[in-house]
């Protein structure tokens, strides 16, 4: 799969219903990963929280979004990330070094329990990206 840049937006324990909002908008095939599919829910979040949403439309638009830990961290309409994400890991890794130089790491880039390798940074602009490197399945 080639990389992708996507918007990724953060929910205060809601992403299920915007997500579903937004497939009635655009159409499209909508993919939901709950917390507790996964070995459970961080604090403030229900283990039917959603770790991970993927929207992908006809016409080609890719939403993706997700509960946020805590609701701090979730304003609505403001909460959103960049995500880059594919199988080509020595592109990916070349981004996330070059993003993460100068910026701060909220989460290392390494090995996830869902077993892709994936990061969090803002770069040193403010801007917020997650970069996740999956196996191909």
């Amino acid at each position: 799969m080639m990389s992708r840049l996507n918007p990724y937006l953060g929910f205060a324990n809601n992403a299920r219903e915007a997500m579903e909002f937004y497939q009635s908008v655009f159409g499209g095939e909508l993919e939901i990963n709950t917390f507790g599919q996964y070995g459970g829910a961080p604090p403030g979040v229900s283990e039917d929280g959603v770790m991970h949403a993927l929207l992908t439309t006809a016409s080609g638009f890719v939403l993706m979004a997700s509960d946020s830990p805590s609701a701090d961290e979730a304003t609505p309409g403001s909460s959103i990330s960049i995500s880059l994400s594919g199988t080509d890991g020595d592109e990916l890794r070349g981004y996330w070094e070059k993003l993460s130089a100068d910026g701060t790491v909220t989460l290392p880039f390494e090995k996830q329990m869902w077993g892709d390798e994936f990061g969090m940074c803002t770069d040193k602009f403010g801007v917020p990206w997650m970069v996740d490197v999956g196996t191909g399945d």
